[in-house]
């Protein structure tokens, strides 16, 4: 885990360069009118917490021999620091999945996802009340984390946790362009997995959708939209048209582009038109 600290001309050598010997430092050079620079620096802030660097918040204006010095013309301008080299990062904003990219490239490890492997590792080897006592001290130490949510849902999903799963992603909006679409596929699996583990259903229609939910499950997709299907064609009202919701729900975990969405989408307008 790193941090973040503000600099300036007379502490620059003591926080950036000399200490750029024992780990790497960013160096956000920003301005306090800059829109894209408060964008940014929240964000940077958030991933020295996840990531072992330093991040030197440098205001050009409080401090224009600095800016001069390492020749800032446009802010933000992000410099790497590394055993007292200066190297050029990048400059103006970049969303969180390209700073992560970023970190990538300089060979920075994100000590959330070394703990999310430690976890797996546990649940794998058969600690699974380790791996969840990990888990929940970790969403404890990330709580609005939308990956981590995402991860810690999979795992309770895996887990057969669903209401703790659901608990999770409802935190995540429908706003939220880059993570919802991954928790909508989460929330269309728990329906399934609740579906499958219903009591057996007294009419064949019931069993039917139990048994394509199972399908689901197990990631029998093209068995389970034949099954739904099926019960579309025999009736569309059976669970207020829940086979017909439970495809479009298959749509979303298969995505548009894959082959089964586009065939049994076809079959699906012919079928109810």
């Amino acid at each position: 885990m790193g941090s973040a600290i503000s600099v300036n001309q007379t502490n620059f050598t003591t926080a950036v360069i000399d200490q750029s010997h024992k780990t790497p430092v960013l160096v956000d050079f920003f301005a306090q009118w800059c829109g894209p620079c408060q964008m940014l620096k929240p964000l940077l802030e958030k991933l020295a917490q996840e990531y072992n660097f330093v991040l030197a918040k440098v205001d050009i204006d409080q401090n224009p021999e600095l800016a001069h010095t390492y020749g800032v013309e446009g802010v933000p301008d992000v410099r790497v620091v590394v055993d007292g080299e200066i190297t050029d990062g990048f400059v103006g904003m970049l969303p969180e999945p390209k700073l992560r990219e970023f970190l990538a490239q300089l060979q920075l490890t994100s000590v959330l996802d070394e703990s999310l492997e430690a976890i797996y590792a546990d649940a794998a080897g058969g600690q699974v009340d380790r791996a969840e006592t990990r888990l929940a001290a970790l969403l404890d130490q990330y709580p609005d984390h939308r990956g981590l949510l995402l991860e810690a849902a999979s795992f309770y999903i895996d887990a057969d946790r669903v209401d703790t799963a659901e608990a999770l992603l409802a935190k995540i909006s429908e706003y939220d362009k880059e993570h919802f679409p991954h928790a909508k596929k989460l929330k269309a699996l728990i329906q399934f997995k609740r579906v499958a583990s219903e009591p057996t259903g007294e009419s064949d229609l019931d069993r039917a959708f139990q048994q394509a939910a199972g399908s689901a499950v197990a990631e029998n997709y093209k068995a389970a939209l034949e099954e739904l299907l099926a019960i579309v064609r025999r009736d569309r009202r059976f669970r207020d048209d829940g086979a017909r919701k439970a495809i479009l729900s298959i749509f979303d975990l298969l995505g548009d582009d894959h082959p089964l969405t586009k065939d049994y989408r076809k079959r699906l307008v012919m079928v109810l038109y």
